[in-house]
């Protein structure tokens, strides 16, 4: 079954409004093939041959280190050709993985690109994963679940994640204990420590697991924290610490979206960098210095602009640069991420033109909900469709509780008679004394208050009354929501793969359509 998001009642209505090519400016930021052309024609201008030669040659040697598969060698080959392009999709450095989405945006990436390459075959288009390195909340990314288990490893925070070296793995004995009966539980075990060794970073790690899962696909793993990637942002990092351009260029986009849609996802600083030491730290400018915040170190303006020149790796991206940092050093057609990321990205259209870089394609992942049979075999039997799953529980339960209930019925038909007489009385009393018809109002208010009241109490005697039937539509909203999120938000993929295997992968690869951002709930 696919579920479009615009029929996801808690897909955010930014996501859907932006889907439906409904909010002014973004309509080209939409993926379709004519857009992919027109992203084809604009990043073939704009990206240099000078660049795409740098690109080739930290790509080959972030991979030198591990064995490439046919697949990678030609497209690691392929990225020095003018005609070659990137779909691109990233994410945290979460303890293997973390949870399942990981997977989902990578799979997508992959089957995106393979699907441009069938319809542009004069092109060639490369998936590519982007690796979080630099992020420093440690606490986000230190633990995954399974259905019966919490991992987690120990580490020093502050500084970039992906710097951080395994000094504790006594996770892998737990995990070995829960997987070691299943069908590919010993395939997991094996990566697992092939992965999470002492002495390897996070970075290193989180390389070695998405080559093993993804290496088959053709995928490409990129590292920005990279002195070589950092030197291309140097002008650009200069314009943010000298002018704030990403608060200065977004304000109007930001007063759009807030206006309509609310709060945004992030609100960009004065300057939208940090400083990287053995930890990473924000960058403040007052009295005419630049402070490091949380360190006792300050620069002038030229003495950071002279580290800046001298150490671009010092220098990280916050979540609102790091999207620019990405298209300057990928010739890009497209990202693919969570809504809230697509959220951040699209406060940062205008700050792309004034730097003239093109804007990519955004396109919200797919989400999968994988449920047993009798699952489905319940929510039919509660009389629901699956979609209702995924809306209030709630709204779902009253609904559950309360069909073709005969008192409700009976209220809800006095209720509407009873209104519609104190709207006839209203009509005529408004002929005679405007007071009396105030009268009138507040008795209709109150009449209606005391049916709402017995609504309640209907619904509250039926919650007693069906306690069995409750408590069957809880379990399944549990196994739909477990721990009161989104089963892909809240379970690692080992839940899947240690029964399934790379066919799970597959499964999952096939079941993707690339244009359309949807769930896909398939049973197990």
């Amino acid at each position: 079954m696919h579920i479009p998001f615009q029929q996801i009642e808690n897909i955010p209505k930014l996501i859907k409004d932006f889907l439906a090519q409904e909010i002014p400016g973004f309509e080209h930021s939409v993926f379709n093939l004519e857009n992919i052309q027109k992203q084809l024609d604009l990043k073939g201008k704009s990206f240099s041959g000078v660049r795409r030669k740098l690109l080739a040659e930290v790509l080959k040697e972030q991979h030198a280190s591990l064995p490439q598969t046919v697949k990678q060698q030609s497209n690691l080959e392929a990225l020095i050709l003018e005609e070659t392009f990137t779909v691109t999709t990233g994410h945290q450095l979460n303890l293997f993985s973390g949870p399942v989405f990981f997977i989902y945006k990578i799979l997508q990436t992959i089957k995106l690109a393979d699907s441009l390459n069938s319809s542009f075959p004069t092109k060639k288009i490369i998936p590519v994963f982007w690796m979080a390195t630099e992020d420093h909340d440690f606490e986000e990314i230190d633990h995954f679940s399974t259905r019966n288990k919490y991992y987690q490893i120990p580490a020093e925070s502050g500084g970039p994640v992906g710097r951080i070296k395994i000094e504790d793995n006594n996770f892998i004995s737990q995990f070995e204990d829960e997987f070691k009966d299943a069908p590919f539980g010993e395939d997991l075990i094996s990566l697992l420590k092939k992965t999470y060794k002492k002495g390897n970073t996070l970075a290193e790690a989180t390389r070695i697991l998405v080559q093993e899962l993804f290496a088959d696909y053709g995928l490409l793993i990129l590292d920005g924290d990279y002195a070589k990637l950092k030197m291309q942002m140097k002008a650009l990092f200069k314009e943010e610490l000298l002018h704030q351009t990403v608060l200065e260029s977004t304000k109007e986009t930001i007063n759009s979206l807030t206006e309509k849609y609310g709060k945004v996802q992030v609100n960009p600083r004065e300057i939208n960098l940090f400083y990287l030491s053995e930890t990473r730290d924000r960058i403040e400018f007052q009295d005419n210095t630049f402070h490091i915040v949380d360190k006792n170190r300050s620069f002038s303006k030229e003495e950071i602009f002279l580290e800046l020149e001298n150490f671009p790796e010092k220098f990280s991206p916050n979540a609102l640069l790091r999207p620019v940092f990405q298209e300057v050093v990928l010739p890009n057609l497209a990202y693919i991420g969570g809504n809230a990321e697509i959220m951040y990205w699209l406060e940062l259209k205008d700050y792309f033109k004034s730097i003239q870089i093109p804007f990519p394609l955004l396109i919200p992942r797919a989400s999968f909900l994988f449920l047993k049979e009798k699952a489905f075999d319940k929510t039919k039997a509660l009389g629901l469709e699956t979609d209702d799953l995924f809306r209030d529980f709630n709204t779902v339960s009253k609904k559950v509780l309360l069909e073709n209930n005969e008192i409700l019925n009976l209220l809800q038909e006095k209720e509407k008679a009873l209104s519609a007489q104190f709207d006839q009385l209203m009509e005529i009393s408004q002929k005679t004394d405007p007071t009396f018809g105030n009268l009138v109002e507040a008795e209709k208010t109150r009449q209606l208050k005391s049916f709402h009241r017995m609504k309640k109490r209907l619904l509250r005697a039926e919650k007693r009354k069906q306690a069995e039937k409750l408590e069957r539509l809880e379990n399944l909203f549990q196994k739909v929501h477990p721990g009161n999120k989104w089963q892909e938000r809240s379970l690692n993929f080992s839940v899947f793969y240690s029964d399934y295997g790379p066919e799970w992968l597959q499964n999952c690869y096939r079941e993707i359509r690339v244009d359309e951002s949807e769930l896909i709930i398939l049973s197990i």
